[in-house]
């Protein structure tokens, strides 16, 4: 027992981690001060992943040291890392949806056979926290019922239960609208006051400027700077995170939109339950236009663009698209849909973007390897094949630039650029776009928005579905927004700031200004 008192809560020295032939951490170094908010941030595959779940005890590091509060500390399970203080909100919770919020508290630390003392004891202890913490929530509650910003209140209030003096939060802004992300930080303001040190893994340098008192960047397995948050800005730290200059804002004149290229009335679809998923959903596209779908994930804007792509027919409403009109009638797959020019980038490029068994060559014609260009007299046209893809492989800097390598070897961000490219090169009259940087590293966006935008500007319409506020800002035109399968507005882009999309994410925007009006 180190019987000195540590500035840091934890203390990482020369942590190393690798994975067969992959060197996931390198030597890192890392202090953080205790009582503060510290943030990890890094591209994707950067190692940032990896070293939350050494500290964690999902993985055991190869080498290297740990130390708690000045104490050296193994950390080889879960467990161990309760055992010294560490707790963990992942980006996707780990709750039991049909119990109540007690119960999610309590489950794993029950208190013994007496399940009821247990749960006596337990639900004073949740009060006491809350009021320590300013984390309101119904402990009667059943968390299903919850909007996403209380079950991470939940999520929280289960780590702090067991003891948490140290805080990791794995991307906790994915899922909140801006105000709910807003509320999170002053949460952690809140429990950075009472003593808790907070660690934040996140991609979003917004968040990192708006929350964090420190910040460390990984780069390729590395530790490669340390920075007091106040001392630098969102333009330093993506340099730090590439290695080079990166260019934060879209350049896109004004749109110049044409005629309608689709248009939707009234669309719904249940899903196998019977449960109404898309709710009379009417939008037109123009052609020269991008519109984005804003809204937190799970309120219909994939159960839309997977109508709208036909990989899930309607059940009611009608799609008027290049002479057709395609209802719960006259039905059209997604093929079907390609041959009208419609292209189509999934959310899941792993599920319905990609077979990853397949070569880059093969992956880079999916959906469309029946096409002249690809087909000789008898036989798939390989030559053909293997000069497009090693062509478009060079113009969305695609690496490692090997036709050959099997799509399951590319790293997220390259295999999202096969997609986007397959689509895109296809020269489509409408593109539906879904999380189109999503798993990309901020080195490469910069390239996939100009893509985008020099579509539009060549005629096409596209819509665009992302999670990330900012981007839809960024890219659209017009911006749609959707809340419980349902179109609740839309807004000129140019009119757009976060405040507003936010609350009306939330389907809050009326409340607000009849509150105002009351006021």
């Amino acid at each position: 027992m180190n019987n000195t008192t540590s500035p840091y809560a934890i203390e990482l020295r020369d942590i190393s981690k690798r994975f067969g032939a992959v060197q996931a951490n390198k030597d890192i170094c890392l202090q953080v001060p205790a009582g503060t908010v510290h943030g990890i941030i890094g591209e994707n595959g950067a190692g940032k992943s990896t070293l939350m779940s050494i500290i964690y005890g999902f993985y055991e590091a190869d080498s290297g040291d740990i130390e708690v509060g000045g104490e050296l500390v193994n950390i080889r399970t879960s467990e161990d890392a309760i055992r010294f203080g560490i707790g963990m909100v992942h980006q996707h919770f780990m709750l039991v949806e049909n119990f109540t919020v007690l119960e999610n508290v309590v489950l794993g630390a029950e208190g013994g056979a007496m399940l009821k003392g247990g749960l006596d004891a337990a639900r004073k202890e949740l009060k006491r926290l809350e009021q320590e913490y300013n984390l309101d929530v119904d402990v009667d509650a059943v968390v299903e019922d919850l909007p996403v910003g209380l079950q991470q209140r939940v999520e929280i209030l289960k780590a702090l239960y067991r003891g948490a003096k140290i805080l990791i939060l794995d991307e906790p802004t994915g899922v909140l609208t801006p105000q709910e992300a807003d509320h999170l930080f002053r949460i952690l303001q809140s429990l950075k006051e009472q003593g808790v040190t907070v660690m934040i893994i996140t991609h979003k340098l917004r968040e990192i400027m708006a929350s964090t008192d420190n910040v460390s960047v990984m780069r390729q397995g590395q530790m490669v700077a340390h920075r007091v948050t106040a001392e630098t800005d969102k333009e330093e730290l993506a340099e730090l995170m590439v290695g080079k200059k990166v260019r934060l804002v879209v350049d896109k004149e004004e749109a110049k939109p044409t005629n309608v290229a689709l248009s939707a009335k009234n669309l719904s679809w249940f899903d196998e339950q019977g449960v109404k998923r898309l709710k009379d959903v009417s939008l037109e596209l123009k052609a020269g236009e991008i519109v984005g779908i804003a809204g937190v994930s799970g309120n219909g804007q994939s159960e839309l663009l997977n109508a709208l792509s036909g990989i899930t027919p309607l059940t009611g409403g009608e799609i008027h698209f290049n002479g057709e009109v395609i209802t719960a009638k006259n039905k059209k797959n997604a093929s079907q849909m390609r041959d009208l020019k419609m292209a189509h980038v999934p959310e899941d490029r792993h599920k319905m973007g990609l077979v990853t068994g397949f070569e880059a060559y093969e992956a880079a014609i999916l959906g469309y390897h029946n096409s002249e260009a690809y087909n000789g007299k008898i036989l798939l046209d390989r030559k053909a094949m293997l000069d497009e893809c090693n062509e478009r492989m060079q113009k969305w800097d695609v690496r490692p630039a090997d036709p050959f390598l099997k799509t399951a070897n590319f790293s997220g961000g390259n295999q999202q650029k096969i997609v986007i490219a397959r689509e895109v090169e296809q020269n489509p009259d409408v593109l539906l776009i879904g999380q189109p940087t999503r798993g990309v590293d901020i080195g490469a966006i910069e390239n996939i928005h100009e893509e985008i935008v020099k579509l539009r500007d060549s005629g096409k319409a596209i819509l665009l579905v992302s999670v990330e506020l900012d981007e839809i800002m960024a890219l659209s035109d017009r911006i749609i927004v959707m809340f419980d399968g349902a179109v609740v507005g839309e807004i000129d882009a140019k009119e757009a700031d976060e405040r507003t999309l936010g609350l009306m994410m939330a389907n809050a925007l009326n409340e607000e200004e009849t509150a105002g009006g009351q006021a």
